[in-house]
C-alpha cells in the first residue's frame, strides 16, 4: 500500500517513504503547494505524486534540500514543465553540471545493500533545479510564506532548511537525522554545529522539526544532535592536533564507531584544507 501524507501542523504534511525512511513534506496554501524533495526514482516519485494528489489539486513549487539521489532524483517526474525547482546553488550545480557523477556516486553507495534500487539509480533522468539559493530566499505559497535557508555546510556544502513559520515548521533535511546517526560521507563535520546552531535560531519550544530521515522530532532532539555534533567537532580538532590517527577519534565518537570514523577523515581534511 501506497505511503500517505500525515498532517504535523495547519496545512503542513509529512509522508515518509519506506525504503530509507526519507521524509517529503507537502505545505498546501490557497491555491498553490510546496513539495519538498522528490525520492529517488521514478516509480517513488509517482507514487508520491498519487499521495500528494489525495491532499491537494494544486499546483506545486518543488524544494531540494540538497542533491543526494534519495531527495532529488524524482524531479523529472513530479516537475512539470512550468515547475519552479529551488535548491541551493551548490547542489544545483552538482545535478546541472556532473549528473553522471552523481548518477555514479548513488549507485555505488546504494549497489550493495539494494542492488535493484541501484541499477534503477544509474538510468534516472536527472532534472536539475530551475531556481539557485545562496544564502535565504522567500516564497510565497498560496499566501503562506515559507523561508528557503542556507546555514552554511554541514551535511553537504549545499543544504537548504524550509521553514515555515505561520505552522512552526522547520523541515531540516539531512542536518538532522533521527532515524540513524548523521551521514557524513560528504559532509563538513567541523562546521556542521554552526549550521545546525543556525537551524536553531529559527525555532520556538514547540516545533515540529522534520528530519531528512524519521520520524518528526522537537527541539530538544536538536539541541542534542548539536552537543553531540560539537563534541564530535572537538575530538576531530583535538585529535588533529596531537596527531593521532583518525581511528582513535573514532573510538570516541557519539555517534559510535563507524560514523566516527568517516567525521573524522572528513574532519582531518577539513583542517589540511583538502574538503
Amino acid at each position: 500500500m501506497t505511503a500517505v501524507f500525515t498532517e504535523v501542523a495547519a496545512g503542513v504534511h509529512v509522508r515518509r517513504e519506506p525504503v530509507l525512511a526519507v521524509n517529503v513534506v507537502l505545505v498546501v496554501g490557497d491555491g498553490a503547494a510546496l513539495l519538498v524533495d522528490t525520492l529517488s526514482t521514478a516509480g517513488q516519485a509517482r507514487e508520491l505524486a498519487e499521495a500528494a494528489r489525495a491532499v491537494t489539486p494544486y499546483p506545486w513549487t518543488i524544494v531540494n534540500t540538497h542533491h543526494h539521489f534519495d531527495h532529488c532524483f524524482g524531479n523529472a517526474t513530479l516537475a512539470g514543465p512550468e515547475t519552479a525547482i529551488y535548491a541551493q546553488a551548490q547542489a544545483a550545480a552538482a545535478l546541472r553540471d556532473r549528473s553522471d557523477a552523481v548518477r555514479r556516486a548513488a549507485y555505488e553507495e546504494m549497489r550493495a545493500g539494494h542492488p535493484a534500487l541501484a541499477e534503477e539509480l544509474a538510468h534516472t533522468e536527472l532534472r536539475p533545479p530551475t531556481h539557485e539559493v545562496h544564502e535565504e530566499t522567500v516564497l510565497d505559497v498560496g499566501g503562506r510564506r515559507v523561508v528557503l535557508r542556507h546555514p552554511g555546510h554541514g551535511h553537504t556544502d549545499a543544504d537548504l532548511v524550509v521553514h515555515v513559520p505561520d505552522a512552526d515548521v522547520l523541515v531540516a533535511g539531512d542536518l538532522v537525522e533521527q532515524s540513524g546517526p548523521p551521514a557524513f560521507e560528504e559532509s563538513y563535520p567541523l562546521k556542521w554545529p554552526d549550521a545546525l546552531a543556525d537551524l536553531l535560531r529559527l525555532t520556538t519550544p514547540a516545533t515540529v522539526v522534520v528530519p531528512g530521515h524519521g520520524e518528526p522530532v522537537g527541539v530538544d532532539f536538536v539541541r542534542e544532535q548539536h552537543a553531540q555534533l560539537a563534541r564530535q567537532a572537538w575530538l576531530i580538532r583535538a585529535g588533529h592536533t596531537g596527531s593521532a590517527p583518525p581511528e582513535r577519534v573514532a573510538a570516541e565518537s557519539p555517534f559510535g564507531a563507524r560514523p566516527g570514523l568517516i567525521a573524522a577523515r572528513r574532519g582531518y581534511a577539513e583542517l589540511d584544507g583538502t574538503a
